[in-house]
């Protein structure tokens, strides 16, 4: 059987996707960093990912934060000291287990996290709002495939009371990082 003939630059041209991509992954990631700029003073990219984890996992205790960041265990103590000392996140002593420790957001992580995440939408929101309906509606069901097939879940609506899925999918074990 004949193989289909794609024209140069159509819809399946692995390259033209993938530089639309790359391109709307630089527009994505100066979303991200002006989102930061708040708090950039006194948090790291990988510091606000780990206030990220603890506001979407509620009190964790240090081993299993490293591992859901994919870091080593005095990787993530050292960011949890200065997250402690920046008065973004605290340690508890566990109720169910005197022995362990607990990292929490404070208020203030909660905030800041709250604040980011808020910026972020708010400027998405605007450049989706430049699109015409059909595109949208495009965007939405090309960007849905482009998750779904890297395995990444959705974040929820605005209004949603649950948590945000972590996300930062390990492509290479298959797994949740």
């Amino acid at each position: 059987m004949a193989e289909r003939e794609i024209p140069a630059g159509g819809t399946d041209d692995v390259d033209a996707v993938t530089r639309a991509v790359l391109t709307a992954s630089r527009l994505l990631v100066a979303v991200s960093a002006r989102s930061l700029a708040e708090v950039e003073e006194r948090v790291t990219l990988p510091q606000f990912r780990m206030l990220v984890v603890l506001s979407t996992r509620g009190a964790t205790k240090l081993v299993t934060l490293a591992d859901l960041l994919q870091v080593a265990p005095s990787t993530a103590m050292r960011m949890i000291d200065r997250l402690i000392a920046a008065g973004l996140a605290d340690r508890q002593t566990n109720p169910d287990n005197r022995r362990e420790t607990l990292l929490q957001l404070t208020e203030e992580g909660r905030r800041a996290v709250e604040d980011v995440t808020a910026r972020r939408r708010a400027e998405i929101a605007a450049i989706v709002e430049r699109l015409a309906p059909q595109q949208r509606a495009a965007l939405v069901e090309a960007l849905t495939a482009f998750n779904e097939a890297g395995g990444e879940p959705l974040v929820p609506a605005m209004d949603d009371p649950e948590p945000h899925p972590l996300g930062w999918v390990d492509a290479v074990a298959g797994r949740d990082a």
